[in-house]
């Protein structure tokens, strides 16, 4: 039978989500690569199901896969596409709701604007809990990078994250250095590295590597970690508008003991049935 997906996208960082209420997703890993490739499959930064909660306190469970084929445990920009599916399915209305990540509960709310208001939990800067391979914690770290040092900030927004501070995000080298640090040894699951560049103390400038992706024109919890990383350091606000290349999200971090709170769009593109087997997509419908 052929699959059924929706295309979509949060500000460019796009998405392949597939509704597994009703029968478990069964693609392996290469054939999500196959579906994942831009020339002979649909193309997506990162494949969504849509599953139901195993957690009572959760009304929907969402899995997530990157392009490579491997599991990644958060996706801000794809929890706000979750939550504009499940609108438009007539699943999600108005108020609070928490949805299960592969990471844990988290909670969304659907704004006036269209928008989506999303609870990415509160950062943890232990090094064991990004992980990252470090003697005690700190705001900073130095660490080996193919031979040289490269300092840099972690910090696990339910998935690992390493920030590197630069004066000029546009020529930043995010090719070269972000899967460098990805590899690193000092990440031994890997990582994803956001450039950030420092406007103001309300506004930065962000580019970002993904795990397991490449360079993406967004990433959710990467805008999240780069706000939790530079507030720590006193070096913004509490709330920052962080532009990314495919555009801007809202983030909100109080400070320890409270959660990032992270606003931005979802998009839909168009719905498709693929056949499973060849990875072809037929567009079936526009909306």
């Amino acid at each position: 039978m052929p699959l059924r997906f929706s295309k979509m996208h949060g500000i460019g960082n796009d998405f392949v989500v597939v509704d597994a209420r009703a029968a478990p997703f069964t693609l392996d890993a290469a054939a999500i690569r196959r579906l994942g490739d831009r020339h002979f499959g649909v193309g997506f930064d990162q494949l969504l199901t849509i599953e139901p909660a195993r957690d009572p306190s959760c009304s929907f469970a969402y899995g997530i896969w990157n392009t490579d084929g491997t599991r990644a445990g958060q996706c801000g920009n794809g929890v706000r596409c979750v939550a504009a599916w499940l609108a438009r399915a007539g699943e999600l209305g108005p108020g609070m709701t928490r949805l299960e990540s592969p990471s844990g509960p988290v909670a969304v709310e659907l704004c006036d604007d269209g928008s989506v208001r999303v609870d990415m939990g509160e950062p943890r800067f232990a090094p064991a809990e990004i992980p990252l391979v470090a003697d005690a914690q700190g705001d900073m770290y130095a660490i080996d990078v193919a031979g040289r040092s490269v300092e840099l900030g972690a910090v696990s927004m339910g998935n690992p994250h390493a920030l590197v501070e630069v004066d000029d995000v546009a020529a930043a080298p995010v090719a070269v250095l972000g899967p460098q640090v990805e590899y690193a040894p000092a990440f031994p699951q890997r990582c994803n590295v956001g450039f950030a560049e420092i406007v103001s103390r309300g506004a930065i400038r962000l580019r970002v590597w993904e795990r397991g992706v490449g360079e993406t024109l967004a990433c959710g919890s990467g805008a999240c970690a780069a706000v939790a990383v530079l507030r720590r350091r006193a070096k913004v606000d509490a709330m920052v508008r962080v532009a990314l290349p495919g555009g801007e999200l809202e983030v909100r971090w109080d400070g320890p003991g409270h959660p990032v709170w992270m606003r931005g769009p979802a998009a839909f593109v168009f719905d498709g049935e693929i056949a499973p087997a060849t990875a072809a997509a037929t567009t079936t419908r526009k909306s």
